[in-house]
Parts: C-alpha cells; structure tokens; sequence
C-alpha cells in the first residue's frame, strides 16, 4: 500500500458539484490501495472574495487578524470535502493547516515552513481514514498564531506533508491537464509536457507560470518528490516533474526533455529606476540593502554604463507590483545616503521568459529568441540570463503577442487539438 498526497485547487472545488466529483476521485485511489492525504484550497474566488471584504472594512489590515480571516476559506472546502468523502461510504476526517502540524515562521501574509509535524495526520491514515488537510496555512512557531504561506501556498502544504510522511508522489490537480509550453489561456496551440526536470520546472514557476508555485517545486526538489501534475476534470495522465525522466509504459525508453521547455510569462511585475546613482563601491549594496530591510523580494536587476561626463549610473530592477509602493517609499529614505537624483516607477510592464535545459549547448537559441520578438515588433526593456533562460521585460500590452510569437519560432505549437482550459476564472 502506497502513500499518495493529493491537492486540489480552488476551481476543482469550486461549488458542491465540484466538490462531489473530487470525492469520488479520492474515493477511487483509496480503493486503489492507497493511503490518501489530501491538501484543498478554497473554493473558487474564495480567497479573493475575502481579501475584498477586508479592504472594505480596512484599507491597512493587521496581519494577524488577515490570517484568521483568509483561513475561512480553506476550512469550509475541508469539511465540505469530508462530508462528500463520507457520503460516498468512506471516512474522513478534516485538519486545518496548525492540526496538521504545519509550523511556519512568523512572517504574515507570506509565512515559510519551518517543519512538518503530521503526528495527527499519520494516527488518522493508520487508522483507515482519509485526511483531509486545509492548504495555504499553518501556526508560528512563536506565539503560536495563525499564518497563511501568500499565493499558491497550498502546492507548498501538499509537497511538504508529502515529504514529511514520505509518500510516494504529490499528485497537484488542476484545471489544465498538466504542465505546457506556455499558458494555454495565451497560447492555443500550446503542447502539454510529459516530463520535466525540477530545474526547468523551477525556472518556469519563477518566470511566471502559474500552474506550481516555485516555492513547491523547490521543496520537492530539496526532498526528491515526484510531482505529478494533472487536471481533476479529466483522467489523462499529466505531467511530471521529477529528477529523473519516468518511463511513458512498462518497457518503453524514458520520455526524453525537449531542448526547449517552453515560454512563461508575468505580469504581476514592475519596474524601479533609480536614477543619478554616483558610480562608486557601496552605493548599490546601501540601496539593495534598503529593499532586503523592508522584505521585498526583486527579480531581474540592470545597471547602465556610468557617464564619463558625470559619473552617474542609473539601476533598474522589478518586483512585486504589490510590493512597489513599499519600495519607493524605503529608497526615498535611502536618497540623502546614497545620492541619486530620483526614482522612477512603471507597473505597465510583462516579462516573457524562455526556460529550456538544452538551451546552453545548443547555439542560436538567444539570437532566435530576439529575432522572433523583432518580428512580431516588441521592444525590449531589460534582459536578463542563466544556463537555462532567457528573461526579457517588455511592455505589459505586447505580452500576448510576444508569447505567442517566441512560442511558434521555437516549434513549441502543438499538431493536434487546442489546449484545454476546464475551469478558473484567473484571478
């Protein structure tokens, strides 16, 4: 008998026939012969439906009350998905994130695992049960108060129990059938991936592919959990993400990664210039320094050759477009200190990214990438590279086009029918 964790998002739960439909999934792999944790997410808009009633009673609210309030939506799916479970003739048994042994840090809003302690969850399952866990959330472990992991959190959840109870795969449903070459509510055409490695998935999650969460994919790699992607709308095999390459049937060679695995994009992003920096040793770190202060992760960072004439520079970095306002007003603080003359800032801005192992033995590839972009006439604002992508910030209104463009000059276009979207709304 076998370990299996399974998480469903919130447009496979979105309303009781959803949730029914998910039952019997769950129901069937138990009587497959397997132990089933589950780790759910709040039923559709829930989260963002929340969020807005919050800012209505609170332009600014306290973090810790936030928590308690954004966990609702975790627990009424749980216990709705426990009911279903057991009118199906099966027993369940629901935890929310701090029963299941979930201990984060104190960070709200965006906390991060510290350890798993699913002492709980492992009594339940010896006993027969299916567990159903509450994603997105956990319990500081100073204080003891309720904290939600920000964004995606439940991919986080279900990889670390999956880790913590050593189970055999993290199975991560959706509403696309698994892992593409590109979002197909962009790209039509885009071609569904079998296998990746952990590295590709990794900067694909980074670079804006909303289908894991980078900070999962990072779990189970530190853990070697295989993910396995796949739509809870229908029973076609996903996509997994694993180290190594899993065979399609018994007896056949390994599915082998594509030199290219696709392109990703994002436009929850924007951009900070600090204009006039004097071109000297420690200027920079003072105002990288400022951001790391105020906890403000940045991405992509770009620094002009200084003028002779004057000796200034100017640096460009993005961000959380959320974090944006936070970041100003850090840096306006820094601006006696450091010497620069003003900030400029834009959140009308995409990056589109192209991921592929193969990319560094295989020449062409950056030249390819720009000339499809020239060709579909987007301008470039900022480039940034690794082994295995290439970043590139454009302006928010040419992303679809850039996408699709880079998408067909790399052959990535799927032969066969359109990408299947089966539900979500994409907020």
């Amino acid at each position: 008998m076998g370990l299996v964790v399974q998480k469903y998002g919130g447009s496979s739960v979105a309303d009781a026939e959803g949730i029914k439909r998910v039952a019997k999934r769950i129901v069937d792999a138990k009587k497959n012969g397997n132990q089933v944790v589950v780790v759910v997410s709040a039923m559709g808009d829930t989260t963002d439906e929340l969020i807005d009633l919050a800012e209505q009673v609170s332009p600014i609210p306290a973090g810790r009350e936030f928590d308690m309030l954004l966990t609702a939506g975790e627990r009424i799916s749980m216990a709705l998905l426990a009911m279903a479970i057991k009118n199906l003739g099966h027993e369940a048994q629901s935890f929310t994130g701090s029963q299941a042994g979930v201990i984060t840090d104190s960070v709200h809003n965006k906390a991060r695992i510290i350890d798993v302690t699913p002492g709980r969850i492992r009594t339940s399952i010896e006993e027969g049960n299916i567990a159903i866990v509450a994603g997105f959330q956990g319990v500081s472990q100073e204080g003891k108060n309720i904290t939600t992991l920000g964004r995606g959190g439940s991919d986080t959840t279900a990889v670390a129990l999956a880790a913590a109870l050593d189970a055999e795969v993290c199975e991560i449903y959706t509403d696309v059938d698994g892992v593409f070459t590109a979002d197909p509510r962009v790209v039509k055409k885009a071609r569904k991936i079998d296998w990746i490695s952990f590295e590709d998935m990794l900067e694909l999650a980074s670079s804006g592919s909303k289908v894991l969460l980078h900070r999962c994919v990072e779990y189970a790699r530190r853990y070697n959990i295989p993910i396995h992607v796949r739509s809870s709308f229908s029973g076609l095999q996903g996509t997994w993400v694993s180290n190594e390459p899993i065979k399609k049937q018994q007896g056949e060679e390994p599915v082998e990664q594509a030199i290219i695995s696709g392109v990703a994009h994002d436009t929850s992003e924007a951009k900070v210039t600090v204009v006039g920096v004097p071109d000297k040793p420690g200027e920079a770190a003072k105002i990288f320094r400022a951001i790391a202060d105020s906890e403000i992760n940045i991405d992509m960072v770009v620094q002009n050759v200084s003028a002779a004439s004057t000796g200034l520079t100017d640096i460009s970095f993005t961000l959380p477009k959320t974090e944006g306002r936070k970041a100003i007003d850090a840096l306006e603080k820094q601006k006696d200190a450091v010497g620069f003359a003003s900030l400029r800032y834009d959140d009308q801005i995409a990056k589109i990214s192209l991921v592929g192992a193969g990319m560094k033995t295989n020449p062409g590839v950056t030249a390819g990438f720009f000339e499809a972009l020239s060709d579909a006439g987007v301008n470039i604002e900022l480039i940034s590279t690794s082994e295995i992508r290439i970043s590139v910030v454009t302006r928010a209104e040419d992303v679809t086009e850039a996408v699709q463009a880079v998408h067909t000059a790399f052959g990535l276009d799927s032969e066969s029918d359109e990408a299947v979207v089966y539900g979500g709304t994409g907020r």
